[in-house]
């Protein structure tokens, strides 16, 4: 496809999840249909209903320095560990780009929920003196964005949207139109989250939302299938560096793909569930579609939100056939990292960017027998094996509850 002035492009990539510490280790996992999902063993657990949980391949508090490190809740160490990958890949930093043209957008879905609850304990077991004078910052939810900014030095401003599991993906729609609007030369962006913790778990627990298959934890997750009951809870965060496209190559980044559309809309339908029909989240790929200036023939892929819950799959299938039609590639990657809630939109965007550079579209993990809904029955969906393709643009869709719905379009370089 051409580019020309104007376009927005994708210099960097990073991320910590549960299948890897960075991009290639977890997209290598993913790609060999790793699982990142395992049974908590912690005593807390052991009267949960849903005992399943996708921790993170590796500890933040490895990859960044440990006096930082306890200065920010987890949601934020892994929002940096990402952000700074990404950083460093897109090579902005030593290309002289100006601090003040530089912005960040962050978000995340419940933010310093370890913190909250944490120095809570504290305050009840030990009293008010011993409270950490870090628990504000540390439970904030613009904290993760707010600790990325500071990593880079990023002084073009510093955004947070807190929309659910539709934030990382809400993010980058917001670092798109910062660009086009001329607010900034670089806006690094993504998403983050951190709240694997007794209370958040009985919580998705008590809503039925999340997967009881305690005693096989890398099948549980089976997005489309007609045994899937519930989702996965995951951490972890992925970052992306956008710039325009004549500003990257002029400086010999390398560019991985173009962000060419994104659109949000709301189902205004229900707290929490989504719209039987997928009416909403079809709006929001269809104006996704119109801002990219493309059609759904040229769609080749779709990473789908898919979280494994039984209404949430039909309906957001039904969205896909309705909007993008029945021939491009789908797939659903939280069948092996789980869901990363405000993280899963950053993340998945991610895998999108690399199916469309590597050629090759991932499978969906545990999909033995897919539902009987004649909208899951219609699409193609990637499983078994990863598939070859010739792909040229590929839409990443993400819902959360508020009935909040995003769709990105990405396209080749």
């Amino acid at each position: 496809m051409s580019t020309s002035i104007g376009d927005v492009v994708v210099t960097g990539l990073g991320a910590t999840t549960p299948l890897g510490s960075d991009v290639a280790s977890t997209w290598d996992a993913l790609l060999a249909g790793r699982s990142g999902v395992s049974r908590l063993t912690d005593e807390w657990a052991r009267d949960f209903p849903a005992q399943l949980v996708a921790r993170l391949a590796t500890e933040p508090s490895t990859q960044i320095d440990r006096v930082r490190a306890r200065r920010l809740d987890r949601s934020q160490q892994v929002a940096v560990v990402a952000a700074e990958e990404a950083w460093r890949h897109s090579g902005a930093a030593d290309a002289g780009v100006d601090p003040l043209r530089v912005a960040v957008v962050f978000g995340t879905g419940i933010g310093g929920a370890l913190t909250l609850l944490g120095q809570d304990d504290i305050l009840e077991e030990k009293g008010p003196k011993r409270v950490s004078p870090f628990t504000i910052p540390m439970l904030m939810p613009n904290g993760p964005a707010a600790a990325v900014g500071l990593a880079v030095g990023a002084k073009g401003g510093v955004h947070a949207p807190v929309s659910a599991c539709a934030s990382g993906a809400e993010a980058i729609r917001w670092g798109l139109d910062l660009l086009r609007l001329d607010r900034a030369d670089v806006v690094l962006v993504g998403g983050a989250e951190a709240c694997v913790h007794p209370l958040p778990m009985a919580g998705f627990a008590s809503m039925r939302a999340m997967s009881t298959r305690n005693d096989e934890p890398e099948r549980a997750s089976r997005p489309f299938d007609k045994a899937r009951d519930g989702f996965v809870l995951g951490e972890g965060a992925a970052a992306l560096v956008l710039e325009r496209g004549d500003a990257a190559r002029a400086r010999g980044a390398r560019v991985h793909a173009r962000l060419a559309g994104a659109a949000g809309t709301a189902d205004g339908y229900d707290l929490v569930a989504p719209h039987p029909e997928g009416e909403g989240a079809g709006r929001a790929i269809a104006a996704a579609l119109r801002d990219a200036g493309l059609t759904a023939a040229d769609i080749g892929h779709v990473n789908a939100h898919a979280t494994s819950t039984p209404v949430g799959d039909t309906a957001e299938a039904a969205a896909i056939r309705d909007t993008v039609g029945e021939h491009a590639l789908v797939t659903a990657t939280k069948s092996q990292t789980g869901h990363l809630l405000g993280a899963a939109g950053a993340l998945e965007s991610v895998f999108t960017i690399l199916a469309l550079r590597e050629q090759l579209v991932p499978a969906t993990a545990n999909l033995d027998d897919p539902d009987d809904d004649a909208a899951v029955q219609a699409l193609d969906i990637v499983r078994r094996e990863p598939r070859k393709a010739r792909l040229e643009a590929a839409v990443n869709d993400s819902f959360g509850f508020g009935g909040h719905n995003i769709a990105l379009v990405f396209t080749t370089a």
